[in-house]
């Protein structure tokens, strides 16, 4: 299948890419702001099978490089003219200055790079064979400008860098109310990897929106990143989280109820986070989650000498041990305790299924009608 195809080299390439380093050789850079992950692949390819849906600038607010940030936005019909999905792009994080002045100069850091149509998957797709429940909606894809899971805000002058993730929700949010969402019977936020964060960062903000008529619930996809400890007794994902929060000016923009009790960085972290969320949640992931093994868990720099290489990918011999032993025993075993929300763990190794071709091609079939039905 393609789409599986797409993930296996996505992840083989993030093989050489360790985003837990504070330094990255050029080679290295433009080979991971370049890439398009298995979603991005089918999201900008012309053969994709899918309609394809214009870039809209909006004004108010701007990307890494001081350009005008932007959204997909295809109108609903029928049934579900009144009802909205909007889908938080995510694109990972960037926690120090030569990373983000080289960000700025690609796709993921400036509409002038961006792709100017964009093709909808997933549970954006208009065709109700494939996306049963909301194939009628008002779909609208929020672009990823820079790293900070939308809840940036800060200025550096020497390297004009923008940091305003958070003022891109603001006026985004204020845009798609003035399109009509402002009218919506039903809304559903969705992010997927950061931006599946970054959703759970903005939940109850988005309800806050809409009258109390209108029904609204928020769909996390790959976004419990876990505090979790690496195969050398270090937390390669806070340190990256620290230096997002110190850089960026994310602290300000934190939950109040999270930072009153604990350090900013920590409240970046899911399991410090859902558990305070008032606005029904579906949180989906995978049971072990391809980029936080690479990246987080047995990161190039908890295992240097790459003792643990071989335990990284799909169907390797011990790989079935290795990652029961990594994921298990972390935080999501507690994530029945978190509020009364739904929670998914998908056996497969995928990030963002949400977003993956065909909704009913799942073996959940998550999002049918049913499910996708406030």
């Amino acid at each position: 299948m393609k789409w599986y195809l797409l993930w296996v080299l996505s992840l083989w390439t993030l093989a050489f890419i360790d985003l837990s380093r504070s330094e990255y050789s050029f080679e290295e850079l433009i080979a991971e702001e370049s890439f398009l992950s298995y979603l991005d692949e089918e999201a900008v390819s012309p053969g994709a099978n899918c309609l394809t849906v214009p870039l809209t600038l909006i004004p108010g607010a701007v990307c890494l490089d001081g350009k005008p940030p932007g959204y997909h936005l295809l109108s609903g019909f029928g049934l579900g003219a009144n009802s909205w999905v909007i889908h938080l792009e995510g694109s990972g994080w960037r926690n120090n200055i030569r990373t983000c002045v080289f960000r700025k100069t690609t796709r993921p850091g400036s509409s002038k790079f961006m792709e100017k149509q964009l093709n909808f998957t997933g549970i954006l797709r208009n065709k109700p064979e494939e996306n049963p429940g909301s194939y009628n909606w008002n779909r609208v894809r929020v672009r990823y400008w820079d790293g900070d899971s939308f809840a940036g805000e800060g200025y550096d002058e020497a390297n004009e860098l923008y940091f305003r993730r958070k003022r891109i929700w603001s006026v985004a949010m204020e845009e798609l109310m003035s399109k009509g969402m402002s009218n919506a019977n039903q809304a559903l936020l969705s992010g997927c990897s950061a931006g599946g964060l970054a959703f759970i960062l903005h939940c109850d903000e988005f309800k806050a929106l809409f009258p109390a008529t209108t029904k609204v619930k928020c769909l996390s996809d790959a976004g419990l990143f876990l505090d979790a400890t690496n195969v050398a007794g270090g937390r390669t994902l806070r340190d990256m989280y620290e230096g997002v929060v110190t850089l960026q000016g994310v602290q300000k923009n934190l939950p109040s109820r999270c930072t009153s009790q604990k350090d900013p960085t920590s409240c970046l972290f899911p399991q410090n986070l859902v558990s305070n969320i008032k606005t029904p949640m579906f949180l989906l992931n995978a049971t072990y989650d391809a980029w936080q093994v690479d990246q987080s868990l047995i990161s190039s720099i908890a295992d240097p000498h790459g003792l643990w290489h071989d335990c990284k990918y799909p169907h390797s011999p011990i790989e079935t041990v290795v990652y029961k032993f990594l994921f298990r025993s972390l935080p999501i075993r507690d994530a029945a305790t978190w509020y009364e929300n739904d929670l998914v763990v998908e056996a497969r190794q995928l990030q963002c299924l949400s977003q993956i071709g065909s909704l009913t091609e799942h073996p959940l079939k998550l999002l049918t009608a049913q499910r996708t039905n406030l």
